[in-house]
């Protein structure tokens, strides 16, 4: 049996008193679904769990559905959660487009999505009129430099818009978080 490490992402929960999802409850319901070393990471919706990888080929979408059904069943809303391997993860950080030991973990986040993305998506935005931000595509994944913080940048919220990310299931984690992310993902 090979066991391997996940991190389920939830999107949205937490933010603004909306879709209130205690983390130790969450942390219960994970573990009720068969996972173990199951941990969370920030109030944000990130936890961290071992799973037997051989129970199903697509482990990710099985886990995810799963963990949406339970936080339904226990909380009564839906929340849309992705879950990743720890290879995926490392890869995503590894393949970092800007100099992120360079940064502060503010100034640099990683929007995860269910489904590969492609340049056309993204055909009508002019990236000269937001700089300096930037953004960059990379597997299933979305680096946005954004020297002033998330919480300002125009780049972030048009990016964020319906219209680009319709169809997919999208959540972003500032790069503090997916430095950490990698890290509980590690082999104990």
């Amino acid at each position: 049996m090979a066991i391997k490490r996940y991190a389920a992402l939830l999107r949205g929960i937490n933010v603004g008193g909306n879709k209130k999802v205690p983390m130790a409850r969450l942390r219960t319901l994970v573990e009720g679904l068969g996972c173990t070393d199951v941990r969370t990471y920030l109030q944000s919706g990130n936890v961290t769990f071992a799973a037997d990888a051989d129970a199903d080929a697509d482990a990710e979408t099985t886990s995810a559905r799963a963990i949406e059904g339970a936080l339904s069943a226990e909380f009564g809303f839906t929340v849309d959660v992705l879950v990743r391997e720890h290879a995926y993860l490392k890869a995503v950080l590894d393949a970092c487009p800007f100099p992120a030991a360079e940064l502060q973990g503010k100034q640099l986040h990683v929007t995860y999505f269910s489904e590969q993305l492609t340049a056309e998506r993204f055909a009508e935005l002019d990236p000269a009129a937001y700089a300096p931000e930037e953004f960059r595509l990379g597997d299933r994944a979305l680096y946005l430099y954004a020297p002033d913080g998330l919480g300002t940048s125009k780049l972030g919220d048009r990016l964020s818009r319906p219209a680009l990310t319709k169809g997919l299931i999208a959540t972003s984690r500032n790069w503090n978080t997916v430095v950490k992310l990698v890290e509980l993902t590690s082999a104990p």
